[in-house]
């Protein structure tokens, strides 16, 4: 799987290469202008406070995160071919305490389509999400609760993908696999994220071991939706809604995400990240007395918002 990733990666990457480089510019012959469209956009943010003997008290504490974000497009008679790549990662260290991350996300979507009518395509997606580094328990540091590969999340589809422009899209696809990894054999034992959990022994010992992964068949609908809403910001957003056929079709997992840029000059800009999940297979701690102490557990909605302000390069 991580030569997978690797590989796609740098094609990706490469085609990223290519295209910027036979991209002709408008005023050229329709036959010269190259098929391919890239976008893309990289985010480096830092911050650093440093305090010896402040009366005021507080900690020292260095934070930071980048973001890379690339998107390349094909479009040639009745083939249209739609690409991305995100990943971003943050940290902070405060104190003497253990660093722990603030943002950590790797995901790639690839959808060909072949155009049955107007604005309208046969299509076939996967989408694939993780993320690069280990999560704790905080404030235990020693309990980890995920990694590379656990979980993963893969999407594959079948179906119809309406298309009117560049901006906008919505594909649904009747016939999907919803595959999701959990390479941690710990977290797979205790059934993490949905996966068959171990069976134990009267003594608690592991007689058969969780499932690694877990195949779901179902219904998958992705949107998407870029524009650019006044001068120097730009806003995109993605929705990824999945139904399982064949267990609680009902409950609707969901995974919503923005990304909203404000330019202040070539290099210097903010963004505002946002990322909503709702998914019935993760169970969560609820301490409704607000006490400390988890009474249960169960599906929660999970939100997680990002603003940087840095070093932005567009290309």
């Amino acid at each position: 799987m991580q030569k997978l990733l690797t590989l796609l990666a740098c094609l990706f990457l490469g085609l990223a290469c290519y295209s910027p480089a036979a991209l002709a510019q408008e005023t050229a012959p329709a036959d010269t202008l190259s098929p391919w469209k890239v976008f893309g956009v990289y985010s480096l943010n830092f911050n650093q406070v440093y305090l010896s003997n402040w009366v005021a008290g507080g900690e020292s504490s260095v934070s930071g995160n980048t973001l890379f974000n690339i998107s390349a497009t094909y479009k040639k008679d009745k083939i249209s071919w739609d690409n991305f790549l995100d990943l971003a990662f943050g940290g902070l260290v405060q104190g003497e305490r253990t660093p722990v991350k603030t943002d950590d996300r790797i995901e790639f979507g690839s959808k060909f389509g072949y155009e049955a009518r107007k604005s309208l395509y046969y299509s076939a997606i996967l989408n694939f999400r993780t993320q690069f580094a280990p999560g704790f328990k905080l404030p235990n540091d020693s309990v980890v609760i995920s990694e590379f590969l656990a979980p993963a999340f893969i999407n594959v589809g079948l179906g119809m993908d309406y298309k009117p422009n560049d901006d906008f899209a919505v594909f649904f696809g009747p016939l999907s696999t919803r595959i999701t990894i959990v390479q941690n054999q710990t977290l797979a034992n205790e059934g993490a994220f949905g996966v068959e959990k171990a069976v134990l022994d009267a003594n608690g010992q592991v007689v058969t071991p969780g499932e690694n992964i877990r195949y779901e068949l179902g219904a998958f609908l992705k949107m998407s939706f870029k524009r650019k809403i006044m001068e120097n910001v730009n806003f995109q957003t993605k929705l990824d809604l999945f139904s399982n056929y064949l267990d609680s079709p009902d409950d609707i997992i969901v995974n919503w995400e923005t990304l909203t840029a404000f330019k202040v000059n070539k290099y210097i800009s903010a963004t505002v990240a946002t990322n909503l999940i709702y998914d019935h297979n993760i169970n969560i701690p609820i301490d409704s007395n607000n006490d400390g102490f988890a009474e249960k557990t169960g599906p929660r909605v999970q939100f997680k918002q990002v603003l940087a302000i840095g070093l932005t390069y567009k290309f």
